[in-house]
């Protein structure tokens, strides 16, 4: 394969060879195994959580822990101060492209609790493949990029030497060692189907 100004022999650079011949081919998306954080402002709305996602998604094939969130005031004017966090994964796996219809779903799904505080529940759906955790979100930022329907996207985590790995602008939350072990595993999962 000629380009300008150099030739690569395949023979030679076998892993170049194939990145250009592999460009401009069209792909379906890697599969993907749909994750929801939870944030709610106490336990008792966990229940009525969980099984709306479930009726919408299907079953869940891993939950994690349920962890105090301590790492921000930001979520107390509109959530108080004995927010929880807990995450699941579910047993099918989405095309990625489904991820603004779901983040548009979990938002307007987010207004149908009520609670002692202004916002009971906040939802993070997201999707990992072998790679990486992407999350959707309402808001633009620098690291983000617009998806379609009102959504972004970003890469979370990006999996790197066995592991999940946070990047410069990953919520203090998802650094923790028992939310990577959570993402490790559905990736495990998902790497085993």
């Amino acid at each position: 394969m000629a380009l300008p100004g150099f030739f690569i022999r395949p023979q030679v650079f076998p892993r170049v060879w194939y990145i250009f011949q592999a460009m401009g081919a069209i792909r379906p998306p890697e599969t993907a195994k749909l994750i929801v954080g939870i944030l709610a402002a106490s336990t008792a709305s966990l229940p009525a959580v969980e099984l709306a996602l479930t009726g919408r998604f299907g079953p869940f094939d891993l939950a994690g822990p349920l962890l105090p969130f301590t790492f921000t005031k930001y979520y107390e004017k509109e959530m108080g101060t004995e927010i929880v966090r807990k995450f699941f994964s579910f047993e099918r796996t989405i095309d990625p492209g489904e991820l603004p219809a779901i983040k548009r779903w979990t938002n307007e799904l987010e207004t149908r609790f009520e609670g002692s505080v202004p916002r009971p529940v906040n939802l993070d759906p997201g999707y990992v493949t072998l790679s990486k955790l992407v999350l959707a979100s309402t808001k633009d930022y620098a690291h983000r990029v617009y998806v379609g329907d009102g959504i972004h996207a970003e890469v979370t985590l990006l999996w790197t030497k066995g592991s999940f790995v946070p990047r410069d602008w990953t919520y203090p939350d998802y650094r923790t060692p028992e939310v990577l072990a959570f993402f490790n595993e559905v990736r495990r999962r998902l790497a085993d189907s």
